[in-house]
């Protein structure tokens, strides 16, 4: 992550993503078979854990094969919905079937990843992995370890830590979704949402002071009224007013509120919005999403290995699944741009259907770089709390 923000060249292509079924790295087999034990790097616990490539283990098979032993691989935060983690996760499991994925409060927010890996710390139940906002993660270096996947190279320059200790995994755009069953008028713009006919139905999915999606959500309040980021207060003031005027819901959004109807109005990744309209998934089929015109902005998240993961070689091969083109091209799907995707159009081996039915990565998108992100979270820690109660 630069010290500069990122603004990446004109216009904007708005995001129509699609849920698209596709099958995550085929193969049930064990990797076991792969490779002969005489192969592979037999490492203790605190050996695998301060692994830096699948060669400290004598290769991806050698990995899988101490994955396997473990047994278990800890993943927290990961709602089946968000960003198709849910076919991902499925993915994993059928591949390394003698793994068994424990996923822990998918509907948390990055903090929470941060807490229970120091409340867990030394236990079992420890998280191995982190799919974790860039703010929260700049704030706590400590908790993740250095890493490098096989497609390290494929991953852009300024999209990972030059050491390994985190790495780019996906963005969305932040965007409006709406209940058109409830609100008959798409809104064209960010004050629309202060109008009569949103009253008691906007929510954002948690405090921008623990979750990185709703500080993005203050981000494009701040933006689409002509702030900086530098100073978040213009965005706040949005809010402030949206408190005000009797039209924010201070329930937490989930899929669940958007179908009972407690929060018709969501602010939230574009992906997200897309997937809670999807009656597959379990989603409302009135659910619309609005990517508006203006200012876009974006947030990568990062993945990384815990540094006191409880099941490290289990972490890593995690890891090496994620950065393949199956589960890249599954985030495309969903409406979340890869971090592989330039790299993958090059070789060809992204999933041509599915990027011309979601459509390229924006042209014109905000990306806070890490230390703007850090400011950022400094700022809203005061700001929100003062504004909102």
């Amino acid at each position: 992550m630069n010290s500069k923000l990122r603004r990446v060249g004109p216009g904007l292509v708005l995001v129509a993503a699609a849920a698209i079924a596709l099958t995550a790295c085929a193969g049930n087999s064990s990797a076991s078979s792969a490779s002969s034990a005489k192969d592979c790097k037999t490492l203790s616990k605190d050996e695998a854990a301060k692994a830096t490539s699948a060669a400290d283990f004598g290769g991806l098979d050698c990995l899988a094969q101490a994955a396997e032993k473990e047994g278990h691989l800890n993943v927290i935060t990961l709602p089946p919905s968000w960003a198709n983690y849910g076919k991902i996760i499925a993915g994993f499991q059928a591949k390394y079937p003698q793994i068994k994925i424990n996923s822990e409060n998918p509907d948390g927010s990055s903090q929470d990843e941060v807490d229970a890996a120091k409340a867990d710390k030394g236990q079992s139940t420890a998280p191995d992995v982190f799919d974790m906002g860039t703010t929260v993660l700049s704030a706590n270096p400590d908790v993740v370890t250095p890493y490098k996947v096989q497609n390290w190279d494929k991953i852009p320059a300024d999209f990972k830590d030059p050491d390994g200790n985190w790495y780019y995994d996906y963005t969305g755009l932040i965007s409006i979704g709406y209940d058109s069953s409830k609100i008959k008028t798409a809104p064209k713009k960010l004050d629309d949402l202060l109008g009569s006919a949103y009253k008691n139905a906007v929510a954002i999915k948690d405090s921008p002071v623990k979750a990185n999606e709703s500080l993005m959500d203050v981000v494009l309040a701040t933006e689409q009224d002509g702030g900086q980021v530098s100073d978040l207060s213009t965005g706040v003031d949005f809010f402030k007013k949206l408190k005000d005027a009797g039209n924010f819901v201070p329930t937490v959004a989930s899929q669940a509120t958007v179908n009972n109807g407690q929060t018709p109005v969501v602010l939230q990744w574009s992906f997200n919005n897309v997937a809670w309209g999807d009656a597959s998934q379990g989603g409302n089929p009135n659910f619309k999403s609005v990517v508006l015109p203006g200012a876009a902005v974006g947030s990568y998240y990062n993945q990384a290995v815990a540094s006191d993961a409880a099941d490290p070689a289990a972490a890593r091969l995690w890891e090496e699944y994620i950065y393949t083109p199956q589960v890249q091209n599954l985030y495309l799907a969903a409406g979340a741009y890869p971090a592989m995707l330039d790299a993958m159009k090059k070789d060809g081996s992204v999933d041509k259907d599915v990027l011309a039915k979601v459509g390229d990565a924006p042209s014109d998108i905000t990306l806070l770089s890490a230390d703007q992100a850090t400011a950022a979270g400094t700022q809203i820690a005061t700001l929100w709390p003062a504004a909102m109660g």
